[in-house]
C-alpha cells in the first residue's frame, strides 16, 4: 500500500506542562501566529518516573487551554491516561486526546480509554510504548479502532533504552517505519522533543522526520522554557520554533520529471535483481547449513561453536571495512544469518 498522504504538514505546540493560566496563554498567544499549527498540546497530568516531582496541574489546566484556545480560533489536545481523564477532557471542551507511552506500554489501561471513549467521536493520537515493542503500539491501535473512533493517528516519540545515548529516548526510526507500512491510512507525527531531551537535537530529528515522509511534528514550546515546571531542556520559545520550522527542508514524494522517473525506475531495477540474488545466494548458504548440522549430529558435535562463530564475525567485519561498507550493518546482517543457522542446525 502506498503512503496516503492526509494534509500538508501538522504543526502540534504547546507546553510540556500547563502550569498557570497566565503562562497558557501568553504561549498560545504567541503561538497563534505559527503557521500551519493544527492544534495546541499542553499537559494536564503528567504522569512522572519518581514521586514528590511535578504531576500537572489537573482539571483546572483544561479550562486554562480551552479557554485559551477558543480566544485564538485554536483546537486544543491533551494526554489522557484513564477514563476518568477522558471523561473530563471531552467535558471541557478538548478536541483531540492522546494516549501517552507510558499508558500505550500496558493492554489494560488502553482497552480501559478504549471503552470509555465507545459512542464518541473525537481524534485519537496513539504514542508508541516505552518500550521496542511492535505488538503492543499495534494492539493500542486495534483497541482504539475497534470502539469505532474513525480519526486515528500515530505519534513517534523514541523509545526509551538503557545505557547513555545522545537522545533522551532512542528514534529507532524503523519501527515508525514498519508502523507506516501496516498503517499507510494513519497519520504518523514525529515528537522530536521527547526524542531528543534537549532543545540543541530539534531540528535535526524534525528534519529526519520529514525526510522519512512524516506527517507532522509535536514540539513542545512555553514562554519561559528555561524556567518550565517539566521538561525544561527540551522545550523553546513561540519564536524559535517557527525559526526551526522555517530552517526545515521539505521534500517532495514524488516527481513529475519523466527523466528522473526513467533513471530512478531502471536504478531500482538493478536493486531487484541483486536483491534476488542475495536471496539465492542466502538459500544455498542455508542449504549448507543444513548439511553442516546433519554432519555435526553424526559426529555428536555440539551445534554452536564459538570459535568459528567469532572467526566468521571478525572476518566479515574486517570484509565490510575494506569495501567501504557500514560495519555495524554487516554485523547485524550475520547475526541474524547466523540466529537462522543455529535454529536450522538445532532442527536437525
Amino acid at each position: 500500500n502506498k503512503r496516503m498522504k492526509k494534509k500538508e504538514l501538522i504543526v502540534i505546540s504547546g507546553p510540556c506542562s500547563a502550569e498557570t493560566e497566565e503562562q497558557v496563554f501568553k504561549t498560545v498567544e504567541l503561538l497563534s501566529s505559527v503557521p500551519n499549527l493544527g492544534f495546541l498540546r499542553a499537559g494536564i497530568w503528567k504522569p512522572r518516573t519518581r514521586p514528590n516531582m511535578f504531576e500537572g496541574v489537573g482539571e483546572v489546566g483544561l479550562k486554562w487551554l480551552v479557554d485559551a484556545g477558543k480566544h485564538f480560533g485554536l483546537k486544543t489536545s491533551t494526554e489522557v491516561a484513564n477514563a476518568q481523564h477522558v471523561e473530563k477532557a471531552l467535558k471541557a471542551g478538548i478536541d483531540v486526546l492522546w494516549i501517552g507511552a507510558r499508558t500505550t506500554v500496558n493492554p489494560f489501561s488502553v482497552q480501559e480509554i478504549a471503552n470509555s471513549l465507545k459512542g464518541v467521536n473525537v481524534p485519537v493520537y496513539i504514542k508508541n510504548p516505552v518500550n521496542p515493542d511492535l505488538n503492543l503500539w499495534i494492539g493500542a491501535v486495534e483497541r482504539i479502532k475497534n470502539t469505532g473512533i474513525q480519526d486515528v493517528s500515530l505519534i513517534h516519540r523514541g523509545f526509551s533504552t538503557y545505557g547513555k545515548s545522545i537522545y533522551r529516548n532512542e528514534p529507532m526510526w524503523e519501527v515508525a517505519i514498519e508502523m507506516m507500512r501496516l498503517f499507510p491510512e494513519l497519520r504518523m507525527i514525529c515528537d522530536p522533543s521527547h526524542i531528543s531531551g534537549k532543545r540543541e537535537l530539534l531540528q535535526q530529528v524534525a528534519q529526519k522526520a520529514l525526510d522519512l515522509d512524516m506527517d507532522g511534528l509535536m514540539i513542545e514550546s512555553h514562554i519561559t522554557p528555561d524556567i518550565a515546571w517539566s521538561d525544561a531542556q527540551q522545550q523553546v520559545t513561540p519564536a524559535d520554533l517557527q525559526v526551526l520550522l522555517g530552517n526545515l527542508s521539505y521534500k517532495k514524494q514524488h516527481s513529475e520529471n519523466t527523466q528522473f522517473i526513467s533513471q530512478l525506475e531502471q536504478l531500482r531495477s538493478d536493486i531487484d535483481v541483486l536483491d534476488e540474488q542475495l536471496i539465492r545466494l542466502l538459500g544455498e548458504r542455508m542449504d549448507i547449513v543444513e548439511k553442516i548440522g546433519l554432519f555435526k549430529k553424526q559426529n555428536n558435535i555440539t551445534v554452536f561453536q564459538v570459535e568459528r562463530w567469532k572467526e566468521i564475525l571478525d572476518n566479515r567485519s574486517e570484509l565490510a571495512e575494506l569495501l567501504h561498507l557500514d560495519k555495524t550493518l554487516v554485523e547485524e546482517i550475520f547475526k541474524a544469518i547466523h540466529k537462522a543457522s543455529i535454529d536450522k542446525q538445532s532442527k536437525v
